[in-house]
């Protein structure tokens, strides 16, 4: 996924990366764990997923329980959101860390 990411992770990345949201640093498709998280801001403990319709919600249940464990907070956006609200998925995010965007 790293080298052929969806076109909504790509979206995604091109307003995370580079500390672009509110001086964020995110990484992009990061080990934690045995589970490879889409975005990564380790300063703030926060695992941001962009939800392809392949998703199997019961894994994803799991994995972001063993996140929360590790004391991440994890934000899941369904692709279609991704790609018709981009602002409204960055704007939770900066709500989420307590940033102004």
């Amino acid at each position: 996924m790293r080298r052929e990411p969806t076109f909504n992770e790509r979206l995604l990345w091109t307003s995370l990366r580079s500390r672009r949201l509110a001086g964020l640093k995110f990484r992009r498709q990061v080990p934690v764990g045995v589970y490879i998280a889409d975005f990564l801001c380790l300063a703030e403990r926060l695992a941001v997923e962009a939800d392809g319709p392949l998703h199997d919600e019961e894994r994803d249940a799991i994995r972001d329980a063993w996140l929360r464990s590790q004391r991440f907070q994890v934000l899941r956006f369904p692709n279609n959101q991704v790609t018709a609200y981009p602002d409204s998925v960055l704007d939770r995010i900066c709500e989420v860390v307590g940033r102004q965007r």
